[in-house]
């Protein structure tokens, strides 16, 4: 195990189950206070006894509210769709992204809590870090440069473009690190090495933003770069981060983090790939059951660097599968209502594809026991997407575990 000062406060090798009583022993108070402060919570959860959410599976019984319905949200009770519990002037920032959604910043110390992140990337107070994250608008910047604070780092405000200028300023004022995109930071190699700058102070880098393939991580190495990634949001700040382990990410601690199937809020089994929903713990902007959109799955066990919160895979996708057939969308939430009215479907995968007469779609069905008539699934199909489809029963384990509920393979021009 590592020594203690690789930690940032005790808080990361808690018992877990220690974890779990803090964590929803705060809950309740979060769901009351949303409730009474944010009429947009006060309807979403008007039939939820805040008291009654002790634990995951309470919780589960929730309904997840999705970042693609923010705009919509957001347009009929701006600007944060009644999901804010206090008036757009309380806040100390407020940003845009695209959408527009508007994401607001509360008042404190390490807001975003990205300080975590940045202490297990390596850094360390009195360090001098460039923050090549975007300052217009989107709040990547802004989080960053509070967590360094909290820290104890100076920051070189980058922010994104103008390499050769950027390249003069890490040459000159020699940062311990770099905070942006690995793809920039490839630019900036790229770069460095056309033009003969010395950037050779950066020896650390916390990267995010973007896929962060094995290829680039071993490019960074081979220029003394140890670079680990973080995952975060406009919305609800640091998700989850890398350790020195580099074996998956870990779960910040102000948050509560589940794996749902797409479409649905029902919690996947470790292992299965669905989509992240966090529930933060956040007075002013509430966020609860949030589904970001986002694939990941659980790591079984703590971490080997010692840290003992629940650890996802990272990345892997988006969930959002909505596909028009035969000039109509269908979505994942319509087959999580069909697994909820056929039980014995262990897994169900909704292909599209293509023949001479059009579009077709075939639900493919793990079926447990006791098995139902594939005729009743497909009138439920049919019932719930107004599109007629075939039902194919394949074996258990058969179909991929990658978080698809819906997949195209119409060869598309």
């Amino acid at each position: 195990m590592p020594p203690a000062d690789q930690y940032y406060d005790g808080l990361e090798t808690r018992d877990p189950e220690q974890r779990e009583r803090a964590l929803f022993a705060a809950l309740p108070g979060q769901i009351a206070q949303a409730k009474a402060r944010a009429p947009g919570w006060a309807r979403i959860l008007a039939a939820v006894d805040p008291p009654a959410v002790t634990d995951r599976g309470s919780l589960a019984r929730l309904p997840v509210t999705r970042k693609g319905e923010l705009v919509e949200l957001q347009r009929s009770a701006p600007p944060f769709g009644g999901l804010a519990a206090l008036a757009p002037g309380a806040f100390a920032r407020i940003f845009a992204s695209p959408g527009p959604i508007y994401d607001p910043e509360g008042h404190g110390r390490d807001y975003w809590r990205m300080a975590r992140a940045l202490f297990a990337a390596g850094f360390r107070r009195g360090d001098l870090l460039h923050n090549s994250f975007s300052y217009h608008l989107t709040p990547a910047g802004a989080m960053v440069e509070s967590g360094a604070q909290a820290l104890g780092c100076a920051v070189v405000p980058g922010g994104t473009g103008q390499s050769e200028l950027q390249l003069r300023t890490i040459a000159d004022l020699r940062p311990a690190g770099y905070v942006g995109t690995p793809s920039f930071l490839a630019i900036l190699l790229d770069k460095a090495a056309e033009l003969g700058s010395d950037i050779g102070s950066v020896r650390k880098a916390l990267v995010s933003g973007e896929a962060f393939p094995p290829a680039l991580r071993q490019r960074f190495a081979a220029a003394g770069i140890a670079a680990l990634q973080c995952y975060a949001s406009a919305d609800l700040g640091l998700i989850a981060y890398e350790s020195a382990a580099r074996d998956g990410l870990i779960v910040d601690e102000g948050i509560i983090l589940e794996i749902v199937r797409p479409g649905t809020g029902e919690p996947t089994p470790p292992g299965e790939i669905g989509e992240v929903v966090v529930t933060t713990l956040t007075a002013d902007y509430p966020l609860i059951r949030f589904g970001t959109g986002d694939l990941s799955a659980l790591l079984a066990g703590p971490s080997p660097c010692g840290r003992t919160n629940h650890r996802i895979k990272g990345w892997m996708g988006r969930a959002d599968q909505a596909t028009k057939v035969r000039g109509m969308f269908v979505h994942p939430a319509q087959i999580g209502e069909l697994l909820q009215r056929h039980k014995a479907i262990i897994r169900a995968r909704l292909v599209v594809g293509q023949d001479a007469a059009g579009d077709t779609m075939t639900l493919k069905v793990e079926m447990g026991e006791p098995a139902e008539d594939p005729a009743r699934i497909a009138q439920s199909l049919q019932a719930l997407t107004k599109l007629r489809g075939a039902v194919e029963l394949v074996p258990q384990g058969s179909l991929s575990n990658d978080g698809k509920v819906i997949e195209d393979v119409r060869k598309h021009a």
